[in-house]
């Protein structure tokens, strides 16, 4: 399971080439090609694209190829 911050609750959990964006209750189905990430419908359009930094990842969140954000992911640590 991974955090995106700075959006707080806001979870991704990877399982090899597909994964989830968990906003709350919101499972937002997602797959895995390279380092991008590719939102399928009803969300298609929306691709994050990654970046490996440290332990971690840096995201650009783009729509239809605009960017529209910008996030890390880290793994959430073991003491909270």
């Amino acid at each position: 399971m991974w955090e995106v911050v700075p959006l707080p609750g806001v979870r991704k959990r990877i399982e090899g080439d597909r994964g989830w964006t968990l906003v709350g209750p919101l499972r937002l189905p997602f797959d895995v090609r390279g380092l991008e990430l590719r939102y399928r419908f009803p969300f298609a359009g929306l691709v994050d694209v990654l970046e490996p930094e440290g332990d971690g990842f840096r995201g650009r969140a783009t729509l239809f190829g605009r960017e529209v954000g910008r996030f890390r992911l880290r793994r959430p640590s073991a003491t909270g």
